[in-house]
């Protein structure tokens, strides 16, 4: 039965292919607003190859040294695992910049037309995600039947995924900074006019970031949790474990698939319905099959109910985010109201916003784990985090169509249509900022379950039945986690600064310039290159720090300090990634809020922007980092349990 995946991956590739060829085949408008989508297009393409040629150097290193010390089937599965994420961010993020400008154009006729565009286009980067993760983990047991080398597979995926997160996150906050401090405050220019020079790296940032950095990383969630599934899965009922979790998987595709053509037909009295709609018959899809699936192949339901609390538990920790982060609710509302004071509540406000959204995730997450393992003990975990991802053709469709929308805005704006038109993107625009939201919580929940689920696998690889907190290894190694992603944030901080100093130093001049003489036109290319340069400079440095900090303590001090890094790492990492995510989102919103207000003060709007401007690094570069963080470590541990155990010096 092990065709059955890899048809049914193959089904979610073609399911990819045909939405990008129906992206594709949409009126893509005017002349000018294909002059604007194009520089958008060449920008976002030329940075991801640039991305990828330093990504293919770090790839061919890794492969080299894997197959030195563990053999060239997992050097293979390494490579494969890189290439197939790699190219599902190409195929998404190519749809992305295709669909911008005839998303802007459906919107010329109707919002729900707009808006079907917006989240077929978004499909291609689930499906091809889906499909592509599925692929490759399925043909690599079908050929070798060791579940031990698909490890190999999904640190390709992480080391892919720390690039384009990390990369991406630092390039589009970088534009961010010099669009919006310089042209909105210091030159009260609006957002999205094509006088500020940076307003095409600003629109290229949301596709580098928003849509290839986060398929990236739920391409990494997907692998990693199908592979610990996996390797849990055989231990307690044999192949039929792996057989389970890989028709699990290739169910969510199905269902997924059901659910996108039956988009159309769902109800769309207001924008979010039809999403709401989609989310819910693919999952009712999946439930249904698990059931029969459960009590055919293991011979026991307890796995289905496991399948059940981890697609609750998506689902409750993306309504979480969307009631911290949404201007409908009374967080958002409370937080706009306080920029009428000062720059300083608005902070504040944002803060304590963000830290009281941590306590339903966390709680959300703590009932999946006790439940999960109760009904099907550690393999219920790890089939939990397949299960919350199992939909993923859906909720990450719906996550990337956020950045299409916004894109169709600024290019409805920079192409003057008119206002019916911008008031329809701006809509749309609207609803893409809680669908990120939303999505970057899914993530969030997803890399929280899928970590576990790995540590899981590493303490079976290195026969550690518990861990005594008491012993110094473990001590030391909880201390280390704990405060990894306090370093790595501050470090992708620091980098989003220096980045954004040299952009704010290049549109302050070109301004002046342009007041000097008015007639000379804002040089885009130069901010999207230097914008460019900086985020592929500043990837090193956090690069270093995920893939050395496990190999250093598991060398130094033992397996038993690494379990104590890999739980440290996580119960720090997840609060402060949903502390950081929703305050940003949150700033967001708040902004938005103030700018559609008729009777708007100057002051409020300037403390907004200001809030704004500090969440945007937190929500789109640090806080989404730390997810590829724990990831990148629990990962690449269990890839190098048996050396760890070999070759540690305590």
């Amino acid at each position: 039965m092990i065709i059955v995946p890899v048809v049914t991956s193959c089904l979610g590739v073609l399911i990819a292919l045909i939405a990008l060829w129906y992206v594709r085949s949409r009126n893509a408008g005017t002349k000018k607003m294909q002059d604007v989508s194009g520089m958008i297009r060449k920008g976002a393409l030329m940075f991801l190859q640039k991305e990828l040629l330093y990504l293919s150097i770090v790839v061919i290193l890794i492969a080299a040294l894997l197959w030195y010390g563990s053999g060239w089937i997992t050097a293979l599965a390494f490579v494969s695992g890189s290439f197939l994420s790699a190219f599902a961010a190409l195929l998404g993020m190519n749809a992305a910049t295709l669909a911008n400008v005839r998303t802007a154009q459906a919107a010329r006729s109707s919002l729900v037309g707009a808006l079907r565009l917006a989240f077929f286009s978004g499909s291609v980067m689930s499906f091809a995600v889906c499909g592509l993760g599925l692929f490759g983990i399925a043909l690599l047991y079908a050929f070798f039947s060791n579940v031990d080398i698909l490890v190999g597979f999904g640190f390709g995926a992480s080391i892919v995924a720390l690039f384009a997160r990390v990369g991406g996150g630092v390039f589009t906050k970088a534009a961010d900074f010099g669009a919006d401090i310089v042209g909105k405050v210091e030159s009260g220019i609006p957002e999205d006019d094509p006088r500020n020079p940076a307003v095409i790296a600003d629109n290229i940032g949301d596709n580098v970031g928003d849509v290839a950095g986060m398929g990236a990383d739920l391409f990494e969630s997907y692998a990693g949790s199908i592979i610990a599934a996996s390797i849990l899965g055989i231990l307690v009922f044999g192949t039929a474990g792996v057989l389970f979790t890989l028709l699990l998987a290739s169910t969510g595709i199905i269902a997924s698939g059901v659910s996108v053509l039956l988009f159309r037909f769902f109800p769309t009295k207001t924008m979010s319905d039809a999403l709401y709609w989609s989310m819910m018959v693919a999952g009712v899809l999946v439930l249904v099959t698990t059931y029969f699936l459960s009590a055919n192949i293991l011979g026991t339901v307890s796995v289905f109910w496991a399948v059940l609390v981890g697609l609750l538990c998506g689902g409750g920790i993306g309504l979480s985010s969307e009631y911290y982060t949404s201007d409908r609710f009374a967080p958002v509302q409370r937080l706009a109201s306080s920029a009428k004071t000062s720059v300083s509540t608005i902070i504040l406000e944002g803060l304590a916003l963000g830290m009281k959204s941590t306590v339903l995730p966390l709680f959300l997450v703590i009932i999946a784990i006790v439940i999960s393992f109760w009904q099907a003990g550690l393999f219920g975990i790890a089939i939990a985090a397949v299960g919350m991802l199992s939909t993923m053709g859906v909720s990450l469709a719906i996550d990337t169509s956020g950045p299409v929308a916004d894109n169709a805005g600024g290019i409805a704006r920079m192409a003057g249509l008119p206002t019916k038109v911008r008031k329809r993107t701006d809509a749309l625009d609207a609803l893409g900022n809680t669908t990120a939201a939303i999505g970057k919580g899914f993530a969030i929940g997803s890399a929280a379950l899928t970590s576990l689920a790995l540590f899981t696998a590493y303490a079976e690889a290195t026969n550690i039945s518990s861990i005594n907190v008491l012993t110094v290894p473990v001590l030391v190694g909880l201390l280390c986690g704990a405060v990894l992603p306090f370093v790595f944030s501050a470090v992708i901080m620091n980098a989003v600064g220096r980045s954004a100093k040299v952009l704010i130093k290049e549109v302050r001049q070109q301004l002046k310039r342009r007041r000097i003489k008015p007639r000379v036109a804002p040089d885009y290319q130069r901010c999207v290159s230097l914008a460019s340069q900086s985020a592929l400079r500043e990837m090193a440095v956090p690069g270093v720090l995920a893939v050395l900090a496990p190999l250093l303590v598991g060398f130094l001090i033992g397996p038993q300090a690494v379990g104590g890094l890999l739980v440290g790492s996580l119960i720090v990492g997840v609060p402060l990634s949903i502390v950081m995510t929703n305050a940003g989102g949150a700033w967001d919103n708040a902004k938005k809020r103030i700018e559609r207000d008729s009777k708007k003060s100057v002051s409020a709007l300037k403390s907004s922007i200001v809030g704004d401007t500090v969440g945007d690094p937190l929500k789109d570069a640090s806080g989404p980092s730390i997810n590829i963080l724990i990831k990148v470590m629990a990962m690449l541990s269990l890839l190098c349990a048996g050396m760890l155990v070999k070759y540690s010096v305590f």
